[in-house]
């Protein structure tokens, strides 16, 4: 007996988004509902523009978004080279690939330039949300300072060293060498845990107390240490850790 012919699961059947009904195409929804109706799939269609024969662009990109767990976060973290190399991503080439990456950059550094406009820091949310957009997407860990005046005022963010996927060694003297050329009264530290476990290690403990106490010295504060996850943080100062 002739078995039924199988039908690939690769990508959902389409008849193409020019059969749909207009206002639930992704760039005629955009125009006439607003872009916040649009899903997070429907707007990387925007980016990724023509499909293929089979499958549509938002087709491809609901593919693109399943292969990371449906995570913006994640999707962020991949540079073009990732993206190429997912498998089963029929019609999603160098161009669109780059295309995605420079949208998700975009959207970073909007992030980046909305914490510098603000006017003062007053507690670790206003820290997290300055340093989020600098250390959340990195696959590595960074260790980073925040530089303020006498008025809590950012004078300037500044990345001091990069690591492996569990470390990075921070170099006191080069802390507090930028924050005395800024002529900094406070600082802030911070770091990020690519693997979204916002629980300090004991080295992390270790190198707090050791900058707090060469700060005192130096008569330059250490307000805080914020590790920083894909999803959150954790505060020294609001844990009683300083």
């Amino acid at each position: 007996m002739e078995r039924a012919p199988t039908k690939s699961n690769s990508y959902p059947e389409t008849s193409g988004i020019k059969s749909w009904a207009e206002e639930d195409r992704p760039r005629e929804k955009l125009l006439l509902k607003g872009k916040h109706t649009l899903s997070e799939s429907e707007l990387i269609a925007i980016l990724i523009r023509t499909g293929t024969k089979q499958f549509t662009a938002v087709d491809i990109a609901k593919r693109l978004m399943s292969k990371v767990g449906n995570d913006l976060n994640a999707l962020s973290k991949l540079s073009v080279k990732d993206i190429l190399s997912i498998e089963d991503l029929k019609g999603l080439g160098e161009t669109k690939a780059i295309t995605i990456v420079a949208a998700l950059e975009l959207g970073r550094r909007r992030q980046t330039s909305e914490a510098k406009d603000r006017e003062k820091i007053t507690s670790s949310k206003d820290a997290f949300e300055v340093f989020h957009p600098l250390v959340a997407d990195k696959p590595h860990e960074e260790f980073w300072i925040m530089l303020l005046n006498r008025g809590n005022k950012v004078i300037e963010t500044i990345p001091v060293s990069s690591g492996g996927l569990t470390g990075t060694v921070a170099d006191a003297r080069l802390i507090f060498e930028h924050a005395l050329k800024s002529k900094a009264t406070a600082i802030m530290l911070c770091h990020n845990h690519p693997s979204g476990n916002l629980s300090p290690s004991q080295m992390d403990i270790d190198l707090t107390r050791k900058l707090v106490k060469a700060g005192e010295t130096l008569d330059i504060k250490v307000l805080d240490h914020i590790i920083v996850g894909s999803k959150g943080y954790y505060s020294f100062a609001d844990e009683g850790m300083m």
